[in-house]
């Protein structure tokens, strides 16, 4: 077949794809360039375009002519599920067989291998971790491997240096890579690459560096690389400072009718994201939250419901991002900053792809620069660490599992499971069935790269805070920040067409979002279950907390991550924070969250026939950074309260060592036992008292220095304990 037939072949697809009737529809010269690589030359190809440029027209499209030419099935790298469910329903539009293996259909594996097997399956999304899970990667991936007609790598800008605490599974795609038949053609594609990010994605593609700028192409080894403009015309840009959160929130109610169709508005936490629904819902917005924290179900169920205009919008974290396709959304909103132009132009790519106009607003916020340094401290763990997980996996004579390394180890176990993939893929550890086990191989920590890395963050960073304050075009700062050679100015933004937006809000919403931010009180669940692999390290303890051990639910103030009273207590709480008294605001709010918690069901002053004894007296727990702080806390509680202040929960020999403030659960435990005592008169007046106490701190964290507190107070003969904290950081 020769190149003009394939053309007509491939432009009949499109029209199926994209439902045109007429048979009229055409690839673009671009996109036909990068179908003309893969299929006649079978090639490897990085394709860096746009938003809406049409990628995924171009795999689908590439997979209906290597298929008819009897090749095998696509494979398809996807980072998300929503990006699934979106590509799955695309497929079936050009009459593309197309099916997904990941983390929540485990019980359709089976099936789908047997259609693959038969034929039955054209295309196969797999989400990357599949490719480092122990039966996935010996039994399946084989087997796939070497019956691929075709590989993509979608949102390939994962693969680059961040990805090290990302998605650290994408960078297994090397090993895949290299044991493809020859012959096999591979496609990356993303939207939001800057220069850098695209050389070190064909790099690890085992392409060759690009070449920058519009229509670029860069040959070298068989491989391809197109990078086209970022411009989109349909984006109008804007930036609205507002003095607070309150004034954000109420900005946002009183003006997300104006905002065209319908939208995402997103937020930098989880915490704040349910924040900013509850109020929006409130004011009689039809909103949903979608974050991390939700099930897939009320996932799928926000997606649709966005996608049918049932919503306004969705309040979302980054978990609502790559890959989600609505083309008539009509704008973005960011209540808070992105750390990065590439996450910030990513995200709000989202909008205006099928649509003339799209607003585009960012609001910054105060907290950013906090939440910034926080997600910046989960980086890759410093080299003791890393070697202290080696030398445990190379002492163990089995696989030894998350959970019993989290003991031995003084990382959380999220981090340290992103730390092994890590070490996986450079060949150090590998994941079996039962665990982790070490291979032996030498293995260097490559401190100069992670430092690299880090100050590529600050640089992004400091993007982001001159994206906030230019008086130059937006689109073009952010097209030259992904070093678009073509960037010029929108014409569009509010920079160059003036602010569409005033930052007025009414009196009455101000009101309103003021109330809401400032009502206190975050629900604090005990510890039920120690934490596994504990004996293994000394300490006696195991399987669930006995209920006579255990603390009652307690209450927080608020969350360190939150808009609302997180942004008050952020700096009371920071590390080098001057220890002082409590604020008298801070006390008058504890006070309010005492009186709804003893009115609350099963509250001491609820009259509910379940309600629990008021407390008898307050205890207050050591602190080696705070102790003004939590002593005065203690004080104006127990003076409020008229209740007697019985004591303090006191450290031996200095407090508990090797626990770092963000340590895993089990090492701190590790550290508490033993160590968290009580004082011989706080122990008698515990057992005089005979009822319940307050415990209180200022920050519970892992939430172990309250269990284990809790615990010693009622082993000495408190009824029930009732911790009380300023912050928790979920």
């Amino acid at each position: 077949m020769n190149n003009t037939e394939l053309r007509l072949k491939a432009d009949a697809v499109l029209a199926r794809l994209v439902g045109d009737a007429s048979g009229e529809a055409r690839l673009r010269e671009d996109q036909w360039r990068a179908i003309e690589a893969l299929v006649a030359e079978r090639r490897r190809a990085l394709v860096v375009q746009r938003t809406g440029w049409g990628k995924s027209a171009v795999y689908f499209v590439a997979t209906a002519l290597l298929r008819a030419a009897g090749e095998g099935p696509t494979v398809i790298v996807s980072p998300l599920l929503a990006l699934m469910r979106n590509q799955v329903a695309s497929a079936e539009q050009a009459g593309i067989r197309a099916s997904t293996i990941n983390s929540s259909n485990t019980h359709e594996w089976e099936a789908i291998q047997a259609a693959i097997a038969d034929g039955g399956v054209d295309v196969l999304l797999v989400s990357p971790e599949r490719l480092n899970n122990p039966d996935f990667r010996d039994q399946v991936l084989p087997e796939l491997t070497a019956a691929t007609g075709l590989l993509v790598v979608d949102e390939a800008h994962c693969i680059s240096d961040w990805g090290h605490d990302f998605r650290p599974d994408y960078r297994r795609l090397r090993t895949m890579l290299a044991e493809l038949p020859a012959g096999v053609p591979v496609l990356a594609t993303t939207a939001t690459a800057n220069a850098r990010v695209t050389a070190d994605v064909a790099e690890q593609l085992g392409t060759h560096a690009p070449a920058v700028g519009s229509g670029a192409e860069a040959a070298g080894g068989g491989a391809l690389v197109l990078r086209g403009p970022l411009e989109r015309e349909s984006l109008s840009l804007g930036v609205l400072r507002l003095p607070d959160a309150a004034n954000r929130m109420a900005w946002l109610s009183d003006h997300l009718k104006e905002l065209p169709g319908s939208g995402i508005v997103y937020t930098l936490t989880v915490a704040a994201a349910e924040e900013v629904t509850a109020f929006l819902r409130s004011q009689g917005h039809a909103v949903a939250a979608y974050t991390g924290r939700s099930e897939n179900a009320e996932r799928e169920a926000a997606e649709a419901d966005l996608l049918e205009n049932r919503v306004k919008a969705l309040v979302a974290t980054s978990a609502l991002g790559m890959g989600f396709d609505k083309p008539d959304l009509g704008f973005v909103v960011h209540l808070g900053s992105p750390s990065s132009p590439i996450a910030y132009y990513q995200q709000v790519g989202r909008a205006g792809r099928g649509v003339a106009h799209a607003e585009v607003l960012l609001l910054p916020g105060r907290e950013d620069e906090a939440i910034w340094r926080y997600f910046a401290s989960l980086a890759f763990p410093a080299e003791e660490q890393v070697r202290r997980t080696l030398d445990v996996l190379a002492a163990a004579d089995r696989p030894v599992s998350l959970p019993a390394l989290e003991p031995q180890v003084e990382l959380r176990r999220s981090r340290l499971e992103t730390m092994l993939k890590v070490l996986d893929v450079d060949g150090a550890v590998r994941r079996v069935r039962g665990g982790w086990t070490a291979t032996g191989q030498a293995w260097e920590y490559d401190a100069e790269r992670y430092a690299w890395v880090a100050r590529q963050r600050e640089t992004e960073q400091e993007a982001m805070r001159q994206y906030a304050d230019t008086a130059q075009c937006r689109m073009e700062f952010l097209r030259r920040q992904l070093d678009d050679a073509e960037a010029a100015a929108c014409g569009r933004c509010d920079n160059c067409a003036g602010p569409r937006f005033t930052p007025e809000v009414s009196a009455v919403t101000l009101e309103a979002a003021r109330g809401e931010l400032a009502r206190p009180g975050v629900e604090v669940e005990p510890r039920k279950m120690w934490p596994t692999g504990l004996p293994a390290v000394g300490v006696g303890l195991k399987g669930r907390i006995p209920a006579a051990e255990q603390a009652d639910t307690g209450r927080a103030l608020g969350r360190l991550s939150d808009i609302g009273w997180g942004n008050r207590l952020r700096p009371l709480l920071a590390p080098g924070a001057d220890d002082a008294p409590v604020p008298d605001d801070v006390v008058t709010a504890v006070v309010e969250v005492l009186a709804d918690w003893a009115k609350a069901p099963g509250g001491w002053s609820s009259g509910a026939p379940d309600a629990r004894d008021r407390p008898v007296g307050v205890v207050t727990v050591d602190s080696r950074t705070r102790p003004r702080l939590v002593r005065s806390l203690g004080e104006r509680i127990s003076e409020i309260g008229r209740m007697p202040l019985l004591g303090t929960v006191a450290y031996e020999a200095g407090g508990p060592h090797g626990a770092p403030a963000r340590s895993n659960g089990a090492q701190r435990l590790r550290a508490l036992h033993g160590s968290l005592t009580l004082p011989g008169p706080l122990s008698a007046a515990v057992a005089d008292a005979g009822g319940p106490v307050l415990l209180v701190d200022d920050f519970a964290d892992t939430g172990w220095t309250l269990a284990v507190a809790a615990r010693l107070l009622l082993q000495a003969g408190a009824s029930g304990v009732l911790p009380l904290v300023l912050a928790v950081q979920g």
